[in-house]
């Protein structure tokens, strides 16, 4: 995108500045035009205003300067992409286990982004330069599906329905040992572990920030229980964090499960099988699935056999 100058004047009864100029420009994300504002790159009748929040009262002239996306730090790399659906604003992709979604510390690169941006470069910059597209996560030892943004503009539609929990996420789970229950909803706060800052820990109440998973039981083995997890809210290693408080963690979960796996896997055994969200331009939400992959059947069929 080049840079763009823009001048809106304000109609009564006016608003939060935030509000007012993203109506007037929908193919940028709220989000990034609130860091244009905090910028100092928006003037209200020629004063600079850096509160996305500041309140207008109609009348005023906004002027703002988007500048030109600038060319992102993470580069194009030629990974095999398993694609489930694309159209011209999302791709949703069956991630395979051990890549990492997007660069941090440690990955800079071999992640979904750097694939992404080979397979579509538009995408690069879209919703920040650091997580081009992405508006959710799976964890490196997590499979399944996968949803990115390809513009702006489906970047803040797909955001805000995850912010409003419309957007359903379907988990398949094999834990070690038996849950109390077969169904059962976790209600418990995460945030960070007071022990290690690397890890997040279900908090005391009114603690943590607040999160919500519900779970069923799909099948049962001596010492193991496969399950369907459906997250209401979306944490950070929420799932994982959850079937550990109720003594039933992920089979070859090593950071909140045992140090050794129980049954022969390399990875955990925790994997996104769908999603269902409302689509940009569509009318009625979508169901994205993503087969259990051969390494998680493969421990099934064995356990399978073992009990029978």
């Amino acid at each position: 995108m080049n840079e763009q100058r823009i001048e809106v004047k304000v109609s009564p009864p006016g608003g939060r500045l935030d509000r007012i100029i993203a109506s007037s420009i929908a193919e940028v994300s709220r989000n990034r035009l609130q860091k244009l504002i905090r910028a100092g790159r928006l003037l209200v009748d020629g004063e600079v205003v850096i509160k996305p929040a500041y309140a207008l009262e109609g009348g005023e002239i906004i002027s703002l300067v988007i500048p030109a996306v600038r060319d992102s730090s993470i580069k194009s790399e030629p990974i095999p992409l398993n694609i489930v659906f694309e159209n011209a604003d999302i791709l949703v992709i069956n991630k395979n286990p051990g890549i990492v979604v997007h660069p941090s510390p440690g990955h800079a690169s071999g992640t979904i982004v750097n694939a992404v941006l080979a397979h579509a470069p538009e995408i690069q910059g879209v919703g920040g330069e650091r997580r081009p597209g992405i508006v959710h996560r799976l964890d490196k030892g997590t499979s399944g599906i996968l949803v990115v943004a390809k513009n702006d503009a489906s970047h803040q539609f797909l955001q805000a329905q995850f912010m409003n929990r419309s957007v359903h996420k379907t988990y398949i789970a094999l834990v070690d040992g038996i849950p109390k229950t077969r169904v059962g909803l976790i209600e418990a706060g995460i945030g960070r572990s007071r022990r290690d800052r690397k890890k997040m820990a279900v908090l005391p109440p009114g603690q943590g920030r607040e999160a919500i998973s519900q779970y069923a039981t799909l099948e049962q083995f001596t010492a193991h229980t496969l399950l369907q997890i459906q997250p209401l809210t979306g944490r950070t290693h929420q799932i994982r964090v959850h079937l550990a408080f109720i003594h039933a963690p992920v089979v070859g979960d090593r950071v909140y499960g045992k140090r050794k796996p129980s049954v022969p896997i390399k990875r955990q055994f925790l994997h996104a099988s769908a999603i269902e969200l409302l689509v940009p331009g569509e009318e009625s939400t979508q169901t994205f699935r993503a087969p259990l992959p051969k390494d998680l059947e493969d421990v099934l069929s064995m356990l399978r056999s073992i009990t029978s």
